[in-house]
């Protein structure tokens, strides 16, 4: 799976994890140099409390376009050390 916004590969995986039809990329498989740490915080009952990222790519920002879990609840250990997508991030085969 690829995780591609702005003509850019972001992460690649075929080890991806899904929860809620979304793909969960390992974070090896991430480009750290387009991601900037954000401030925002989200909560899920199930799955815990969501950090996010904003992706820099070309000099164009997407806010808060990709999120994780630093240590999720029990029931979505299985997404420990991933990072899903979303914002017009295309996720493809």
């Amino acid at each position: 799976m690829k995780a591609i916004w702005n003509n850019q590969v972001i992460a690649e995986s075929n080890d991806t994890v899904v929860v809620e039809n979304n793909h969960y990329f390992p974070i090896e498989s991430v480009k750290a140099e387009y991601l900037m740490p954000s401030e925002i915080h989200t909560t899920c009952p199930w799955k815990g409390l969501a950090s996010y990222y904003t992706l820099e790519v070309d000099g164009l920002q997407n806010r808060d376009a990709a999120w994780y879990y630093p240590e999720p609840k029990p029931a979505a250990a299985n997404i420990t050390g991933h990072v899903a997508f979303w914002k017009g991030v295309k996720i493809t085969e």
